[in-house]
């Protein structure tokens, strides 16, 4: 039986999955080109800010509107992705993200940086109708639980190989062609995504006994609270959803990484490349993380618990050790490290989430589950750059994070003991 566990979670598991599964492989298609120009976009965009700005706390600001509109976004999401075609509302957002990233090359010095903070807001909202209904589908599209972790695993693989490769590549690009190819490479990258997805012919029944749905309806609360209440009448499911929200505390790592970047590791007089190895570095251990996911999870939801403590345990770790790293390869290295936890908490807290909720709950859910990541992580990531522009030093900000990360992880603790020893 164990070597059978251990094969099932091997290479060949997700080959099977991409290989048999014609609709997942468009959807993952479209996840790693919209994926990849979203990581060319973010490196683009902070040094932007920086050179023209000078100040930490345009970062800080960038972040908060990366985050905070998913939060505000996250009931008209919920119910959209449950009364609509999740589908169409992916491809809806796609061509919405185009026209928004190509308005980028309209801001042309510091007196249009209003513009920078307006569109990524307007980016944020459609990325926050795109990923839960992403999400809410991916159980659809598998067969079995195995291959909605297998699906989940590797969607998580591909966000790190992703962020590792965009992030990365990102910084080179705009440091030899320039800001501009960038954000006019990411606006192809989303047309690319709809063209993956408007060939994916998954028969989506979550809706169809619902009636049409009017705009009046997004202002019916009936159907949040409705969720709501699904929810938390589980404990184990709203303990479950907390996960992520605790990973938000460690969100502070959206400043730390470019401000390191920028005024610690510079190179060449230049903090695009260091800013970019860090990030790849973010990447780099996520990708490891969601490797070893299916190997140490095997689908066996005690196992997945326990490694979320851990997975809590080496975050705050490796993020306390970044603080006093003294050379670039060390702070990568610590990155590496501490993202391969966060990776294992991702990939297990949203495989259980999947396998625990109805099909005609999941977009409410989801919505749910990354409101409560999100407005953590833009509460952490403001507070941060302020410490930065009041004088703190960036490596203390890191060490801090770090120690705050303990604290999720006796929540969570506390959580296991209570919940499922019963």
């Amino acid at each position: 039986m164990e070597s059978t566990a251990v094969n099932s979670w091997s290479l060949a598991a997700y080959g099977r999955l991409l290989r048999d599964n014609r609709d997942f492989r468009l959807l993952w298609c479209a996840q790693i080109v919209s994926e990849i120009g979203d990581w060319f976009f973010a490196i683009a965009v902070y040094s932007l800010l920086l050179e023209y700005t000078g100040q930490a706390k345009s970062v800080g600001i960038a972040v908060l509107l990366q985050l905070l509109p998913q939060v505000f976004m996250a009931p008209f999401a919920g119910i959209l992705n449950d009364r609509l075609n999740r589908r169409s509302v992916m491809i809806f957002t796609d061509f919405a993200r185009c026209g928004i990233i190509l308005a980028m090359l309209l801001v042309r010095g510091p007196e249009l940086v209003w513009l920078v903070y307006v569109l990524l807001f307007l980016e944020t909202t459609m990325w926050g109708l795109f990923e839960p209904g992403r999400q809410a589908i991916i159980p659809k599209l598998c067969g079995s639980r195995d291959e909605v972790l297998v699906a989940n695993a590797l969607s998580s693989m591909t966000w790190s190989f992703n962020l590792a490769v965009g992030a990365s590549i990102g910084g080179l690009v705009a440091w030899q062609f320039g800001r501009d190819t960038v954000f006019v490479i990411d606006a192809c990258t989303f047309l690319l995504s709809v063209w993956f997805l408007r060939r994916m012919t998954v028969r989506e029944t979550h809706a169809e006994h619902l009636p049409p749905l009017k705009v009046r309806d997004l202002f019916d609360y009936t159907p949040m609270l409705d969720g709501l209440k699904y929810v938390t009448r589980d404990s184990r499911m709203l303990a479950t959803l907390l996960v992520k929200t605790g990973m938000g505390v460690l969100g502070a790592h959206w400043v730390i990484l470019p401000m390191l970047g920028e005024r610690v590791f510079v190179i060449k007089d230049s903090g695009a490349l260091s800013m970019s190895l860090l990030m790849g570095a973010r990447g780099v251990g996520a990708l490891i993380g969601s490797l070893m996911s299916g190997y140490l999870g095997r689908n066996d939801q005690g196992r997945m618990r326990s490694i979320i403590l851990y997975g809590f345990l080496i975050v705050s770790v490796s993020y306390m050790g970044l603080g006093v790293a003294p050379t670039l390869g060390l702070a990568c290295l610590a990155v590496v490290v501490g993202h391969a936890g966060t990776s294992l908490n991702w990939v297990f807290s949203t495989t259980m989430l999947q396998q625990m909720t109805d099909d005609r709950y999941r977009g409410r859910v989801f919505s749910a589950d990354f409101a409560g990541l999100f407005l953590t992580m833009a509460a952490v990531s403001f507070l941060a750059s302020n410490l930065v522009d009041w004088g703190v030093s960036i490596r203390a900000v890191a060490a801090g994070t770090g120690f705050l990360g303990i604290f999720p992880a006796v929540l969570w603790a506390l959580a296991r003991r209570r919940l499922w020893s019963r």
